[in-house]
């Protein structure tokens, strides 16, 4: 049976547009999933499409790590076979991406959390393991401190020991992920930001009320000029809270080679640094697991990155990790159904799951419940 029959026969042809229609009978060979995204979620995704492929009748799925940006713009395209079933994500979607998901014709989203990553900071085992608190990883790879005169500056730290006397004295070096990685989007907020918070005025700065006057002169005291909250105020239609505000000083990474991009391949990021004993890497836990004999995270505000710390919550530095699948590919693209009560299933994501045994932090009980209901149900996303 061709696609436009597979189509017309479950009634979904009114569904999706005469376009996407001649699009998937062009593609017909499109036989199997799609699935992009998150270079987090990939080793978990792969591991259920080889296992999905060795235990189904249907073929194995092809997953492609694109970040999880590039894998939500690349799933908000549109409907049909020319875009893909499923995006994972290390985040959380965001109300923007929902917006241009509607406005291209994907209209139900199924959303499926499927448990709970850290993100690793971590050095080759030739060196020593590294005592960090957000504290100095921010002040270590902030595009801007806040200088002796109390305004913002250039980050001038060179050293660790720059920012910390009890840190090595060696160069400031950190290999990481680029802007379109969802663990960049958690490593700025986690990381970058639960060490800004530790500045008195910044702190001070996230808790401010929009548009108030105490906003604006504390952005005089730190020195950030009034075009960034008219170009807030330009894009958003009205004006910053101080948490707006906020995310830009203490978000904002420095680009002077103290942080270098190393793509979405957090494989390459290990090979690195076991060929560069005095670099640091950002990345997730589950790589950091993978490859203890070459790579050991640092020791987060006292608390070390493992599998208990960050199923209790108490490392410092942890995200839920997500996929999403569209509702209108669910039986046209053969699997989709099956695939999700395979990811969804107490032998992948469940607390004996072979998924923990590749690094995944398990959900409690009831939250797997929860999403397990949304997967068999095809429940669609709610934001709110």
């Amino acid at each position: 049976m061709s696609t436009r029959q597979i189509l017309a026969s479950i009634g979904l042809a009114g569904a999706l547009s005469a376009a996407v229609i001649t699009g998937a009978h062009a593609a017909s060979a499109r036989d199997h999933i799609s699935i992009v995204g998150s270079s987090t979620v990939y080793p978990f995704a792969t591991v259920v499409v080889e296992q999905f492929g060795k235990t189904t009748s249907f073929k194995t799925p092809k997953v492609e790590s694109t970040g999880s940006g590039g894998g939500l713009k690349l799933f908000c395209a549109g409907v049909g076979v020319q875009h893909p079933d499923i995006t994972n994500a290390s985040r959380r979607i965001k109300s923007s991406e929902v917006a241009k998901c509607d406005k291209n014709g994907v209209k139900d989203i199924i959303e499926i959390k499927i448990g709970y990553d850290g993100i690793a900071v971590a050095n080759s085992k030739k060196a020593g393991q590294f005592k960090l608190s957000r504290k100095d990883i921010y002040l270590a790879l902030a595009h801007k401190i806040q200088g002796p005169d109390g305004k913002l500056m250039d980050n001038p730290h060179k050293t660790w020991k720059d920012v910390n006397a009890s840190l090595p004295d060696s160069k400031i070096e950190v290999l990481g992920p680029p802007p379109t990685s969802g663990t960049r989007d958690a490593f700025n907020e986690l990381a970058m930001g639960g060490g800004a918070k530790k500045i008195d005025d910044l702190k001070k700065l996230r808790k401010m009320k929009r548009g108030s006057q105490e906003l604006k002169d504390m952005m005089a005291k730190l020195g950030v000029p009034m075009s960034v909250w008219t170009a807030y105020e330009k894009k958003k239609g009205k004006a910053p809270k101080g948490k707006d505000i906020f995310k830009q000083v203490a978000y904002a990474i420095r680009e002077d080679g103290a942080f270098i991009e190393a793509g979405e391949n957090d494989n390459l990021i290990v090979q690195k640094l076991d060929a560069n004993p005095n670099a640091l890497g950002v990345f997730g836990f589950s790589f950091l697991d993978q490859n203890l004999d070459k790579v050991q995270g640092s020791i987060i505000d006292g608390v070390e990155a493992t599998f208990e710390t960050i199923a209790d919550n108490s490392y410092p530095i942890s995200r839920p990790l997500y996929f999403y699948a569209k509702k209108a590919h669910v039986g046209v693209i053969p699997g989709m159904k099956e695939y999700l009560m395979e990811f969804t299933s107490d032998k992948a994501w469940g607390d004996e799951g072979y998924l923990s045994e590749r690094g995944l932090i398990p959900m409690p009980k009831a939250e797997r419940a929860k999403f397990a209901s949304a997967a068999k149900n095809l429940t669609p996303l709610s934001l709110k």
